[in-house]
């Protein structure tokens, strides 16, 4: 059974305009099917369209292929100053194929430099190189790369490439899915997303490549992530941008031009640091009501928020009313250990769900004794 409290604070009028979770006004083109603006810092989203709906997301798979370098390095699986001896048979298959880093066979860049070669200039060539160092085969490095969407929950994703390179539909994502692997990415390896995401270009030989990244050096705050295109999946992309403690991941998919995409992207993280303002609801660490336990030594658990409960709230919006419920399946099944995550706060505006954020036990809870249990079934008869 889910249970549901209503928290009553003092002073709860916020502003809003006309529809409470996702304002209609953000400057995306028209013609752009799919896109989605989410602030991580609180988990709202600010903006959406067809957000659930799956595409082809090109080279954007590139940033899972980061991704999972990155937790291989975390892990002391991968080491970034080691070298990969680059094969003649990869470099039959990859050179100028697509985006490139043009490596030749015989060269042996360092994992460093294949993942400058990912992130910068969108290599096909190194995202296979990558794979294959640090794994052996393609096809244990997908493994790996699905494994990561599924532990992220990426439900409606599937990687059949490290490159996004045409693959027959094995390769599909959400936008929805690709905000959760953007705050993955910025929020788990923060020092690895600065080192390798951002740059605007890369020399490798002779060879110097611009980054097609729309918003980095354009866009304050902005630091990636992943353009992608392909006739199939139109012109894609997702960025990120961090201003004031505030980070933003945006995501457009299907675009029939660059233009409409990269100008969208640009107003859409604009419009996302201006038209919103940061405001804290309940501090870290307030105790915000309490939870039914079963069978327990204790009949009810406090409740606390691990982090700060905030909201975006328009710049420009209309006073309205809000509510906050305590939401929760129960009761909770003693035992409980305190800091345990047992029920979910969530902000209630106009009647629709805006945005949730965990609550955790404030202390330990015993399963009852035999005594405790006959309390209780007396208490719940009367």
């Amino acid at each position: 059974m889910k249970y549901k409290a209503a928290i009553v604070l003092a002073a709860a009028a916020l502003a809003w305009p006309g529809s409470a979770a996702i304002p209609a006004d953000a400057p995306v083109a028209d013609e752009i099917p799919i896109a989605l603006l989410v602030d991580i810092s609180s988990g709202q989203v600010l903006y959406e369209r067809e957000a659930d709906r799956r595409f082809v997301p090109a080279s954007v798979t590139k940033v899972m292929t980061a991704y999972t370098a990155f937790k291989l390095v975390d892990e002391g699986a991968l080491r970034l100053d080691m070298p990969f001896l680059y094969s003649e048979e990869m470099e039959d298959e990859w050179y100028a194929e697509g985006s490139n880093m043009f490596l030749r066979a015989g060269e042996r860049p360092t994992i460093a430099q294949l993942l400058l070669g990912i992130t910068t200039v969108s290599g096909n060539d190194a995202s296979v190189a990558i794979a294959m160092a640090s794994t052996g085969s393609l096809e244990e490095w997908l493994e790996l790369m699905n494994a990561n969407a599924r532990e992220l929950g990426m439900r409606n994703t599937h990687f059949g490439s490290p490159n996004g390179f045409p693959d027959g539909g094995q390769t599909y994502t959400t936008a929805n899915d690709l905000a959760l692997l953007g705050q993955a990415i910025t929020q788990q390896y923060p020092g690895l997303y600065r080192r390798f995401f951002g740059h605007r270009r890369l020399r490798w030989r002779d060879i110097t490549q611009v980054n097609h990244d729309p918003v980095t050096g354009r866009v304050d705050g902005a630091d990636g992530m992943k353009t992608g295109f392909t006739n199939e999946a139109g012109f894609t992309f997702i960025g990120s941008a961090e201003r004031d403690n505030r980070r933003l991941v945006m995501i457009l998919a299907g675009s029939p031009t660059g233009e409409a995409r990269d100008e969208s992207a640009r107003q859409l993280l604009e419009w996302g640091f201006d038209g919103f303002e940061r405001q804290v609801l309940l501090p870290e660490g307030a105790l915000v009501g309490s939870a039914l336990v079963q069978d327990g030594a204790r009949s009810q658990v406090g409740l606390r928020l691990p982090q700060e409960f905030t909201i975006a709230l328009p710049v420009d919006r209309e006073e309205t009313d809000w509510q906050v419920d305590i939401v929760y399946r129960g009761p909770i099944e003693a035992p409980i250990t305190a800091g345990d995550p047992v029920a979910r706060l969530r902000l209630v505006i106009d009647g629709e769900a805006v945005l949730e954020t965990p609550l955790e036990a404030t202390e330990d809870v015993a399963k009852a004794n035999s005594w405790q249990r006959i309390a209780n079934a007396f208490a719940r008869w009367f």
